[in-house]
């Protein structure tokens, strides 16, 4: 019998049987690897993500790797065996956004594997087929379940379009921020810095090409700034750090600025904000073909795992402030 985490409401998990999963017409079965934990997946259980974007109850997972194990009829018979990562957005494909591509911001209802659909905290998966990214057959599952959020940098990267030789920082030293490092060490700025007030990310910063700097230091601005910590007051260092008409991305969701930005800034510095809301297909592909060729690593940033059953503890590990602690992954 199958598996699943059901969280029922918030603050109540608990480890269910599941149904076989039977694909429709265009749908894929995968056999969940592994499967991560983030931010958005502790806001389902304590109950604070936004109302709309979820539906209780819901088996959490948007990030995940598998292999492909059934196919509903109209699918690639190809797919059968295959290892796969897959899209969230449950897109209509037909509205202007995303016939224009840009699938994360479907005009249609919102719906998104692991918060209105059932996710990967499962040892099955149930999704449309056309959503899936075929890997390699040598891709290593386990890095293979972080590019989901790689994905969502991928699409910082796109938008902060830098030119080889250009001056480039990131805020944030996370999990997303070493993900955007390594996208972006690719395109071979002149020079590329974390800024992050912790110490514990130097070693593997400079294992991807980058130097770390306290946020307390004078430092010059950069062409590029991505910023990737969703922490108070990150949005407007990224926009203090960009140099006069340079570029910044913001990916973060933090819930108040301590120090905002006034328009009268923006436009008298020249500076260029972009935003990121998820990733669309062209940043999956990004990621994806930068993962299989090597030039993305996600592996390094794994530094705890559970078997499913443990769902419940490994929610809570990141409370402990003692422990550092990169990405979460279950094992199903």
């Amino acid at each position: 019998m199958s598996r699943a985490v059901s969280i029922d409401q918030p603050e109540s998990l608990r480890v269910v049987p599941a149904q076989p999963q039977l694909p429709a017409h265009g749908e894929a079965v995968v056999r969940v690897a592994w499967s991560g934990i983030c931010g958005s997946d502790r806001e389902l259980f304590a109950g604070t993500r936004a109302e709309g974007y979820v539906r209780y109850p819901v088996v959490p997972g948007h990030e995940w790797s598998g292999t492909v194990v059934e196919l509903g009829p109209g699918t690639d018979p190809e797919l059968l065996g295959k290892k796969v990562v897959g899209e969230g957005f449950r897109n209509c494909g037909r509205c202007v956004a995303c016939r224009r591509g840009d699938t994360n911001l479907c005009e249609a209802a919102y719906d998104e594997t692991g918060f209105t659909q059932p996710g990967a905290w499962a040892d099955e998966l149930r999704l449309p087929a056309r959503l899936l990214h075929e890997l390699p057959d040598s891709a290593d599952l386990k890095a293979a379940a972080l590019l989901e959020p790689a994905a969502c940098m991928a699409a910082a990267v796109l938008k902060a379009n830098v030119v080889p030789g250009e001056r480039v920082a990131v805020v944030g030293g996370g999990t997303l921020g070493m993900l955007a490092v390594q996208l972006l060490a690719a395109s071979s700025p002149g020079e590329l810095a974390v800024v992050d007030p912790r110490t514990d990310r130097a070693e593997l910063a400079r294992r991807f090409g980058a130097e770390t700097h306290s946020p307390d230091e004078k430092l010059e601005p950069f062409d590029v700034v991505v910023e990737a910590a969703g922490a108070p007051g990150s949005g407007s260092s990224a926009i203090r750090l960009t140099k006069r008409g340079g570029r910044t991305v913001l990916t973060g969701l933090a819930g108040t600025e301590t120090d905002p930005i006034a328009p009268a800034d923006l436009v008298a510095s020249a500076v260029t904000v972009h935003t990121v809301f998820g990733a669309p297909s062209r940043a999956w592909s990004h990621a994806v073909r930068a993962f299989t060729n090597g030039l993305l690593d996600p592996l390094p940033l794994v530094t705890h795992e559970f078997p499913l059953d443990e769902a419940a503890q490994a929610l809570t590990t990141p409370a402990d402030p003692t422990v550092p602690t990169g990405k979460i992954l279950l094992h199903p």
